[in-house]
């Protein structure tokens, strides 16, 4: 599994979370963004194209070579500084108060201790700093829950550990953050993987 997840999973990603018709989205999440942003899960750098003229940095956090590897020609391109800055989002490098924002992009399905990877974002938040994000995980609808957690096991065998049925506005608010704006909506596509939970939240 650590050839799969090292090698292979990178590419499932950048292919599947790289189409076009999620472009649209990272264009509302990124929408915002100013100052010093962390970026959790950067993967092969599909954010780039969307960073606002106010970002002043990013730093990346990316635990898989491969991904940052794939990144290449985005980075060659990239408007804004970039650094590969850190490895896991559960034990971030950075000081308390060491950015302005932070972005996460269908991430949050995957990082195995979610609540520890929140807190970490909120330490190094300032005050009044904002998580921007969008997510796939538990739908609104019952029907679809109950295929999501049928589903789930066979997911995290497949896809690096992506959960299908995590309550991403709960984990979040559960974090001690405050939902600024928020989007429950389903994506064209199977409804089991398409439910996406679009917002900013800010770090009291």
């Amino acid at each position: 599994m650590g050839i799969y997840n090292d090698r292979i999973v990178p590419r499932i990603v950048e292919v599947a979370c790289g189409a076009k018709f999620n472009n649209p989205q990272r264009k509302r999440v990124c929408a915002g963004l100013h100052g010093r942003v962390v970026e959790i899960g950067f993967g092969s750098g599909l954010n780039v194209p969307f960073y606002p003229a106010a970002v002043q940095s990013i730093s990346a956090v990316e635990p898989a070579d491969l991904g940052w590897k794939l990144a290449a020609g985005r980075l060659a391109t990239a408007a804004v500084p970039i650094e590969r800055a850190g490895l896991d989002g559960q034990s971030l490098p950075f000081a308390d108060s060491s950015f302005d924002a932070a972005l996460s992009t269908w991430t949050m399905c995957t990082i195995p201790d979610i609540a520890t990877a929140l807190a970490e974002v909120r330490r190094v938040l300032v005050p009044g700093g904002t998580l921007h994000f969008v997510e796939h995980g538990l739908a609104p609808d019952t029907k679809v829950q109950v295929w999501q957690h049928r589903l789930n096991p066979i997911q995290k065998a497949i896809a690096g550990g992506c959960h299908l049925d995590r309550d991403i506005r709960g984990l979040v608010e559960t974090a001690g953050f405050e939902i600024r704006d928020i989007d429950i909506f389903y994506m064209q596509g199977p409804k089991f993987l398409t439910a996406l939970t679009l917002g900013v939240a800010v770090s009291p």
